[in-house]
Order: structure tokens, then sequence, then C-alpha cells
């Protein structure tokens, strides 16, 4: 997804998806606190001219915007407190545009100045990370619908290549080659987790799956190995719903960290010198 440049130095990359649901549905998805943490990650959010809007990607890693633009349920702008090239803000805008037959379409556009091409090879990564986590939030609109989930995510560490490591995950599953509407459960040893698959990779990126859970309690599940400083990243992330979410959520963080860790023991980093 290329970088768009203009003669004034400014640029922007956009990603887009379509949902079903009407623009209010799909606002409370994007526009609200809990919407977002139901299928991305922990948000708050200030919905107002002035209010400011807080992802959380783990400890520490909290990524802090204000809202500069407010315009439900259509668009709103939020600009990074963080400083982007040239220490100048950058600005997300999300858009929502309804479609006929009961959906929508959902984009984003990153948007800063630059005069040089340093860090557009960082934005044109976000929007393959978008395009993701879409799926999650067509997922969580066609199931899940305006209801608050609650998140897990767990993080496993395996040795590259990221082929390899993908195979043994899936592997230790019960989901290894596992398509789009096959029913899937993990095995004995194996934190219980059932559901359909709805996404099963693609040929440009086909280590990912996503799964409508109905057990142990109803949610959606989000797997995607990431290959980052000689090591790989299993990124396991559950969004759960329903009366038992909370405490199914922590029982899940425990037993799935506990599994990954006795599982994945990524290899020593080589000898320097």
């Amino acid at each position: 997804m290329p970088v768009h440049k203009d003669p004034s130095g400014h640029r922007y990359v956009q990603a887009e998806t379509e949902v079903p649901g009407t623009p209010e549905e799909v606002w409370n998805a994007i526009a609200t606190g809990p919407g977002i943490t139901s299928w991305f990650v922990p948000t708050t959010l200030d919905g107002r001219v002035g209010g400011d809007t807080t992802s959380s990607f783990g400890p520490g890693m909290d990524s802090v915007a204000k809202i500069t633009a407010w315009n439900p349920p259509h668009s709103f702008v939020a600009e990074s407190s963080d400083p982007g090239p040239n220490d100048r803000p950058v600005a997300t805008e999300w858009i929502v545009e309804a479609r006929d037959g009961g959906s929508c379409v959902v984009r984003v556009v990153h948007r800063w100045f630059a005069e040089s091409d340093d860090w557009d090879g960082q934005f044109e990564g976000h929007t393959y990370g978008w395009a993701s986590f879409f799926r999650v939030l067509r997922a969580y609109v066609a199931h899940f619908a305006e209801q608050a989930g609650v998140p897990v995510q767990v993080m496993g560490v395996a040795a590259p290549p990221k082929e390899a490591a993908w195979d043994a995950w899936t592997r230790a599953l019960g989901v290894a080659g596992a398509s789009v509407g096959d029913r899937v459960q993990t095995p004995e040893g194996v934190p219980p987790m059932s559901g359909t698959v709805e996404f099963a990779g693609q040929p440009a990126w086909p280590e990912e799956l996503l799964i409508h859970l109905d057990g142990p309690v109803p949610g959606i599940a989000h797997l995607v190995p990431h290959a980052m400083g000689g090591k790989v990243y299993l990124a396991h992330r559950l969004y759960l719903f329903g009366e038992r979410a909370a405490d199914a959520a922590a029982e899940a963080q425990t037993a799935w960290q506990a599994w990954f860790d006795a599982t994945f023991v990524p290899a020593a980093a080589p000898p320097q010198g």
C-alpha cells in the first residue's frame, strides 16, 4: 500500500475495509474505548475535540493522541502526541461511509510531513497491520456489535524461521492446515479453545488465523506470528464476550502464557565476535 505524496511535502497512507452494520454500529466499534478494545488493543477515548485517546500495546507502550476533529458517526481525526518526521505530529483520520445493503466502509488515513523518504517504510507497514486487524473488526461487528469485549494478549517466542514456528504453533493447537469454515478445538494439554475458522491466511501472508469462538466463552481468536530481531513472536489475541468474559479472560491470560512459556523456548542468540 504505497505512500502518497503531494508537492507541499505532505504524505499519507491509507487502509480500508467493508464491514457489516449501520454507521452508528460501526462508529461504536471504531470511535469508543470499549468498542476499539473489543477488536484492537485496550483503548480509552474521550470523544470530543480536545479529548485524548490512548491505546496500550503492552507495558510502557502507550500510544497517545489528541482529537482535533469529531464528526459522529462519520469521521474523527487524532494527532499523535509523539513527534513524527521532522518533529511534527502525525494525524490519523478515521472515516465511516455507509454503503447499500447494510454495510459501511471504514477507512484509516495517516498523514505526516517529511522532507525525505526515511519514514515511508514504517508507515507502509502500518497499512498491512491494519489489514490484519480489520479482519478482527469485521468479525466483531458481525458477531458482537455494540458489546464490550475483554481482550487477552499473550505472546510466545520461538526460534526462526517464521514458517517453522507457525507450523509448530498450529500443530500444537490442533489447527494446522485449517480452512475457512472448519470446526477446530484444542487438544488435551492445551488451554481450551473451540470455534469456527473465519480466516486462514492468504498468498501474501499465509501465517494468520482468525477463529469465531464458541468455547469456553463466545469470542474471537486472532493468531499471527511476527519475525523480528532473530526471533519469532507468536501473537495470540483473544477477545471474549458475555457474562463470564472477565473471569474467562483472567483464566485464559494465565493459562495461555504458562502454556507458551512451557512449549516454546527460543534459541539463544548466536555469540558475538
